[in-house]
C-alpha cells in the first residue's frame, strides 16, 4: 500500500527499482509550474535530498545540476554584462571567455565546479607559457561572473573568489638615455606629430590618450591641458555595418587617470604651431575634413587609428637609431628634464610640481657619473 504523505512531505513516488521526488519552484514567465526532481535507492535517501532542496528553495538558493559553464557564461555575457562595463572591456571579457575559459572549463556543471578546479586551471595555463597578469586576467572575469551567479542563488559560493590569486611581479621600466632621449626628439623635428612625440616622453601618455586629446582640453592662458578622453578600437556592434571593428573616442574609465598637465612656454608655442599646420591639413581636405576637435587627428580630421600611429612611431625610431624601443605604446616615458638644450620644450621642467607622470611606464636615465 503506498505511503500517504506527511504534512509538508514534497511529492515521492517509485518508478520500477528507484524512488524519485519533487518540489514545486513557483511559475516560469509563461506561467508554467517549475519542478525540480531528484533520485535515489530508497525512500529515506529522496526524503533527506528533498529536505534539502527544501532548504535551499526556502534561502533562495537554488543549484541547477544541468547548468553547464559555457551555458552560464553564455547567458551572462549576453545578457548580465552589457552596460555595466565599457565596450572595450565587454570585448576583452568576451575574449578571455572564449579562449580560455570555456574551453577549459565550459562543460562542467557550473554547481559542481571546485576550488581545485580552477587552481589547477591557473597552474595549467603558467606552465603553458601565460604571464601571472594573463592567468590573473582569467581569475578576475570568471570571480565577477560567478558573482552574478552567486546573487541569482545558481551557486552557493563564489569559488573563482576562493581561488589561489597570481602574485604579480612588476617589471622594470624600459628607459632612454638622455643621449637617446636627443636623439629621438630630433628626428621627430619637423615630424607632423612633433608634440605628440613631445608629450608622450614627457609625461608618459598612453598612445590612446595622445591621440584622444582635445583642442577644447587647452588652456592658452593657464598652459594646462586636460587628458580626459583615449582613443581605441573596439568591436563593431552596428549589425548593418560589414566592418568588424571601428574606432572609438572615449572618457577615461577612472578619476585617477583623467588629469590636468601643466605645459611650459614652450610647449604652449609648440601646440600653437601645430595648429596652424591642422588648418592647413583642414583647407587642403576641404569637404572631406570631419571636425572632431582631436589636437592630433587624421589627415582629414577623424581620429587616428592607434596601431597606424604606433607603425609611424616605430619608424621614427628606427630613423633615430634606437632599434627595439621602437614601439609606440612600449615606449619608454617620463620627463626630459634631464635632456639639456636637446630639445626646447623641455626646458623648465625641472621641480615642476604640477606635472604629472607614470613612474611605472619607463623614464630618462640621467647621465651616469663620472
Amino acid at each position: 500500500m503506498t505511503r500517504r504523505r506527511a504534512s509538508g512531505e514534497d511529492s515521492i513516488y517509485r518508478d520500477g527499482d528507484r524512488w524519485r521526488g519533487a518540489v514545486s519552484l513557483g511559475y516560469d514567465e509563461r506561467g508554467n509550474r517549475v519542478r525540480k526532481k531528484v533520485s535515489g535507492r530508497t525512500r529515506a535517501e529522496v526524503v533527506e535530498k528533498l529536505r534539502r532542496l527544501r532548504q535551499q528553495v526556502d534561502s533562495g538558493v537554488i543549484t541547477d545540476d544541468k547548468l553547464t559553464v559555457q551555458d552560464f557564461l553564455d547567458r551572462w555575457l549576453t545578457v548580465n554584462l552589457p552596460g555595466s562595463v565599457a565596450e572595450a572591456t565587454e570585448d576583452s571579457y568576451a575574449d578571455t571567455v572564449r579562449l580560455h575559459l570555456v574551453p577549459a572549463l565550459g562543460r562542467k556543471q557550473l554547481a559542481k565546479l571546485t576550488v581545485a578546479d580552477l587552481d589547477k586551471l591557473w597552474k595549467a595555463k603558467r606552465d603553458a607559457g601565460y604571464s601571472s597578469n594573463s592567468v590573473r586576467i582569467m581569475r578576475t572575469v570568471l570571480r565577477r561572473a560567478l558573482g552574478q551567479a552567486e546573487r541569482e542563488g545558481i551557486v552557493t559560493r563564489n569559488v573563482a573568489r576562493l581561488s589561489t590569486p597570481q602574485r604579480i611581479r612588476s617589471r622594470p621600466g624600459r628607459a632612454l638615455t638622455v643621449d637617446q632621449a636627443r636623439r629621438l626628439l630630433d628626428a621627430a623635428a619637423g615630424y607632423r606629430f612633433e608634440a605628440a612625440v613631445v608629450l608622450a616622453l614627457t609625461y608618459g601618455l598612453r598612445r590612446g590618450e595622445v591621440l584622444g586629446l582635445h583642442w577644447s582640453a587647452l588652456d592658452w592662458k593657464a598652459a594646462t591641458l586636460a587628458v580626459t578622453h583615449s582613443v581605441r578600437r573596439i568591436k563593431d556592434r552596428d549589425t548593418s555595418s560589414d566592418r568588424r571593428t571601428r574606432l572609438m573616442v572615449g572618457e577615461l574609465k577612472t578619476p585617477k587617470s583623467r588629469r590636468t598637465l601643466a605645459l611650459t612656454p614652450e610647449m604652449v608655442a609648440m601646440f600653437r604651431q601645430h595648429r596652424i599646420r591642422q588648418a592647413e591639413a583642414q583647407m587642403a581636405a576641404g569637404t572631406r575634413w570631419q571636425d572632431y576637435g582631436l589636437i592630433f587627428s587624421s589627415e582629414i580630421g577623424t581620429p587616428m587609428d592607434p596601431e597606424n600611429f604606433s607603425r609611424s612611431f616605430s619608424r621614427l625610431c628606427q630613423r633615430a637609431g634606437l632599434g627595439p624601443l621602437a614601439s609606440a605604446r612600449a615606449a619608454p616615458l617620463g620627463r626630459l628634464a634631464d635632456a639639456g638644450p636637446g630639445h626646447a620644450a623641455a626646458r623648465g621642467l625641472r621641480g615642476a610640481g604640477a606635472c604629472q607622470y607614470r613612474h611605472h611606464q619607463g623614464r630618462i636615465r640621467p647621465p651616469a657619473r663620472r
